[in-house]
């Protein structure tokens, strides 16, 4: 069976075609955002949040790495404000959108966290992003603190979606006991009305 991480990538690529647009809430060591812009090819667009420059250096690293940097643009910012922050043009029409809650991984401060006050305006934001068809994954951890909170605002705010305009999945370990993460997904189905934008218009930071 694959892993949450494999298996969210899949679900990303399967709503993705070359050309396409995509967002990385949540940058970290640039693996989902590589995955995004591998997917999009050389004519789409990603664009990726963090608010640790190490996320962001690490994420450029790797992109340039294979040669993908090119097709990428990393906002040092919160993913919060990804609604106002990114061109208007991509209201509706991001056909991918990629959470991974939690710590950056292989940092030393695992305090530093993502937390629900920040993750449910990313996660409506997303939401009113995403294309017909399109698709979000979240995975979601509960073993650091604050984690089993998060992950469970992330689960209320997903079961209340209306049905009508979204279908909702959890991908889980059901005998594991060592916290192990869980993927929630979110496609947006045909007809589903559009969400006007948010009215804030924070500075964004490009690197």
């Amino acid at each position: 069976m694959e892993s949450i991480l494999d298996f969210a990538h899949r679900v990303a690529r399967r709503a993705l075609a070359p050309g396409d647009w995509a967002v990385d809430a949540t940058a970290g060591n640039g693996h989902d955002t590589c995955a995004l812009a591998d997917a999009v090819g050389a004519e789409g667009r990603v664009w990726a949040f963090d608010v640790q420059p190490q996320a962001l250096r690490s994420t450029r690293r790797r992109l340039d790495e294979r040669g993908l940097g090119e097709r990428v643009t990393l906002l040092e910012q919160g993913h919060e404000t990804m609604q106002s922050a990114l061109p208007p043009e991509v209201e509706g029409r991001a056909r991918a959108v990629m959470f991974n809650l939690g710590y950056l991984p292989g940092s030393s401060n695992k305090t530093r966290t993502t937390t629900p006050d920040t993750t449910l305006p990313a996660l409506r934001a997303a939401a009113a992003l995403l294309a017909e068809g399109g698709a979000m994954t979240v995975v979601c951890y509960r073993g650091h603190p604050g984690g089993a909170e998060e992950t469970q605002a992330v689960r209320r705010w997903a079961e209340a979606l209306p049905q009508a305009r979204f279908r909702v999945f959890e991908y889980r370990l059901l005998n594991h006991k060592n916290d192990p993460p869980r993927l929630v997904v979110v496609e947006k189905t045909a007809g589903a009305p559009k969400a006007g934008r948010l009215s804030s218009s924070p500075s964004k930071t490009r690197i």
